[in-house]
Parts: C-alpha cells; structure tokens; sequence
C-alpha cells in the first residue's frame, strides 16, 4: 500500500509521513550547490593562472638541471644533463659568473630597500596629508594616483627621453637653467644610471603605498585623534601613537608586497636601459636574462632563476613567521 501526501488546507501536498528526511536531504543538496557554484564558476580561471605560472616553472626547473645553449633549442629535451653543475657556477663566487651574480645580487638588494623606503614614505606621508578636508583635495587625489594608472612601458619611455644627456628635461633644467653642474651629465650609462633607476622606481610604485595607505586610514575612528587633541597631543604625537601603530596590519603587507615587486621588477630596467643595463643598474632580473639569451647559456639561468626563487621564498617565509610573532606579542 502506498502512502500519499495529502493536502494542506491551502491545497498544497505535504512531505510524505514515512518519509521525513527528504526534504532536508534537498536543503542540503540546494545548499551544496549553491556554496559549490563560485568555486565552479573560478575553477577556469584557476586552471589557466595554473598554466601559465605552473607550466613555465616546472619547465625552467627541468632546464636548469641540463646544459641547454642554442644547439639545443630545436628540441631541449634531448640537452645533456647537467646535474647541479649549473647551480654550482652560479654560486661560484671565486669565478667570473659567481662573482658577477654576487655583485648584481648586492645591487638589487640596496636598489629595493632604498626604493621600498622611499615608496613607503612618501606614500604614508601623502596619505596621512590628504586626511585634512581642503580644497582640491580630491584633484591631488587623481594626481597623485597617475603613475600607478599610467602603463609601465609608456612611462618609462617618458623618463628614458627626459633623462637623455643632449636632449632630455632633466639636464636642461639642471644644467641649461639652473646651472649646477658644470657639463650635462649623462644618467642612462655609468654610475648615475643607479640613481635614474631609483627615481623612475620610486615615481612609479609611491602611488601604491598611498592608495594602500589611504584604504588602512579609513578604518581609524576620528574619535580617537579628538580624543588625543582634547588631551593635548600634538600632530607628531598622533601620527606616532595612533596612526602608525593603527596600520602595522596594513604597513606589514604592504612592505611585503613592495619587496616582491621591486626584487623581481623587469620592465623598468629592461626599457630604461635596453637589453645591456650599465654596470650601477644591473638588477639580477636582467642579469638572469643577460646570462640566458645573451650568452645562450638557458642552464645557467635557469639555475639563477631557481635560486631567486628559493631566495624569495625563504625570505618571505621569514618575513611572515616574524611578523606573526609580533602581531600575537602585541595582541597578548
């Protein structure tokens, strides 16, 4: 004998009384698929960021373990292999290539703790500036945020014509109009090319640390600065004992962003100078790509890729294991 589900007094059937777990079985399969249907909807994406990250790291890995040159490059597989003779070159500092990775490796690391200072500051100072209500505000704003919006290429190629020696803004203002120097100085070649780099660096990542900075200052009650007023502190006083300690939060991403991007920076270099970046500027991003496609040495920069690659790893590691720390110090 079968059992019917009989009718409401609203004319709608009921569940059926020897039954009572299918309708809760049906708000968890509606449930499931609607707690499923983002992840479905991102798993394209995440599969293509797969293989275009994945894939290309996978390779160069394999390749840094065979000796690859351009007699190889028809098929690489069949490159001999090389073990971790390549590795070992690279870190041979008492030979020309282990020397010259060692040197471009220092420089990169005073060009990023320079450039990530001076980003931080100048974009902390900016935004700390633009919590006061003025006219203008929002125009400098705008402003302020054209660097970071402007494309990389297209702005480099702005600074390379204005650091030009014979032709460019910077020496007619400095030494046609000003008078500071005693012959225009070149800036794209020798030792000056380190500070060309620094300031277009700089000039193009403070927009960042600003806009980031201005998103932490929102979350700050304005209670607390009149409060701290009403007490008799003054404006250093704030930015010291409210301000800063309110965005050490967003001050320790946002110091761990900057790092990454400016450690592993490519295009600014590459099209200030070109393929062959002066001495001063010899980040080790374009000396990895000078040791591959200028030598035809794909190995070895691959080696040097890979041991970048740890580079950051553990120094991220490190840097998020402190910062935890601090963070659970501070809370406790």
């Amino acid at each position: 004998m079968t059992t019917t589900a009989a009718p409401d007094h609203t004319g709608a059937r009921t569940a059926p009384k020897d039954n009572p777990g299918a309708a809760p079985r049906k708000r968890r399969s509606g449930r499931l698929r609607r707690i499923s249907l983002p992840y479905l909807l991102l798993l394209p994406a995440v599969l293509l960021e797969l293989l275009v990250h994945l894939v290309p790291m996978i390779i160069g890995i394999v390749v840094s373990f065979r000796e690859l040159t351009q007699f190889y490059l028809r098929d690489w597989t069949t490159a001999p292999w090389a073990g971790l003779d390549n590795y070992a070159l690279a870190v041979d500092f008492d030979a020309p290539v282990g020397q010259a990775l060692l040197k471009s490796f220092v420089t990169t690391c005073i060009f990023t703790v320079a450039s990530v200072a001076l980003c931080w500051f100048i974009g902390t100072a900016a935004a700390i500036f633009m919590q006061e209500n003025f006219r203008g505000r929002g125009f400098l704003r705008t402003l302020f945020l054209v660097p970071y919006a402007l494309p990389v290429y297209a702005a480099v190629i702005t600074w390379a014509f204005m650091f030009q020696r014979d032709n460019g803004l910077v020496n007619h203002v400095i030494h046609d109009q000003l008078g500071l120097t005693d012959s225009p100085p070149f800036w794209l070649i020798g030792e000056n090319s380190f500070i060309t780099l620094l300031v277009v660096a700089v000039w193009k990542g403070w927009p960042f640390a600003f806009l980031i900075m201005m998103a932490g200052l929102q979350n700050i009650p304005r209670e607390i600065y009149e409060a701290a007023a009403l007490d008799g502190a003054g404006v250093w006083q704030q930015i010291r004992r409210i301000t800063l300690p309110s965005l050490r939060p967003v001050n320790q991403v946002l110091v761990l962003v900057l790092f990454l991007w400016t450690f592993n920076d490519f295009n600014t270099p590459f099209v200030l100078f070109g393929k062959s970046a002066p001495e001063s500027a010899d980040l080790i991003s374009i000396h990895i790509y000078q040791s591959s496609f200028q030598t035809w040495n794909f190995g070895t920069g691959s080696a040097m890729s890979v041991l970048l690659l740890l580079f950051l790893l553990v120094v991220t590691g490190l840097y998020l294991l402190f910062t935890s720390r601090g963070r659970k110090a501070t809370d406790v």
